[in-house]
């Protein structure tokens, strides 16, 4: 080992100074390394100077761009985050506008199989009784009960039963019993075939909103994926090797 590598592995006041003269040399050297430099140095400094600013220029200019990028990701992915949960909520409003269907499908059948129960009682006649008032009194509140009934179990509407103690909307307290009860069941299936066509409405309604969701939570995704992967490179520097290629 020589005294010169001696002194700068065991002494740092020399390291440093080496360093120091390096450092104030590299133009020098940059300037040496080129034919052009040689024949014009100040103009080959000027070079090295402008593009040591276009450099830093540059990797200003990508950084910036790898922060927007960054941000858009970020930004992206939270829509799709957001997509992703009002997604979720349209398919379980789906799943219930669906058992609502179905709830209003099955109580329709029940109605129109007790309608043709009742018009097969009501094929046999109505058996006899005597027109006094008291009958007629027992037919009104006969058919007050059945209609309020029927509305308690969503078989009609809630107005049904102020129109039978009204005696409008067709509802006529005159009537046998049995020939109410057929009046009841027909006004109910019609009613339960009502609600059943306004669930179908309202399910086919809510299902086109929750395949759009749907459709909306799997394109952000796809965005944010390739947000991701699409990214400028930041913090590289220009080796002095390229610089010196570059004068």
């Amino acid at each position: 080992m020589n005294i010169v590598a001696n002194m700068l592995l065991n002494e740092p006041a020399p390291a440093a100074i080496w360093a120091v003269l390096m450092v104030l040399t590299l133009p020098a050297l940059l300037l040496l390394g080129s034919p052009h430099g040689v024949r014009s140095p100040r103009r080959a400094l000027r070079d090295i100077v402008d593009m040591v600013r276009e450099r830093g220029e540059h990797r200003r200019r990508r950084d910036e761009d790898a922060r927007q990028a960054n941000r858009y990701a970020d930004e992206v992915r939270a829509a799709a985050d957001r997509a992703s949960l009002a997604a979720d909520r349209w398919q379980e409003h789906w799943e219930r506008a669906e058992h609502d269907r179905e709830t209003a499908w099955y109580a329709w059948l029940d109605a129109d199989e007790r309608l043709r129960a009742a018009r097969a009682a009501a094929a046999w006649g109505t058996p006899w009784s005597p027109r006094t008032t008291s009958e007629y009194a027992a037919r009104e509140t006969y058919l007050h009960r059945v209609v309020t009934a029927a509305a308690g179990r969503g078989e009609l509407p809630a107005g049904a039963v102020a129109d039978a103690l009204a005696g409008r909307g067709g509802w006529d307290a005159r009537l046998h019993p049995l020939e109410q009860d057929l009046a009841v069941r027909q006004a109910a299936a019609a009613h339960l075939r009502e609600a059943y066509e306004e669930s179908m409405g309202v399910e086919l309604a809510v299902r086109h909103d929750a395949e759009l969701a749907a459709r909306a939570r799997e394109s952000l995704r796809r965005e944010a994926a390739d947000a991701l992967t699409v990214r400028p490179a930041t913090g590289e520097t220009m080796p002095a090797v390229a610089l010196l290629a570059h004068a």
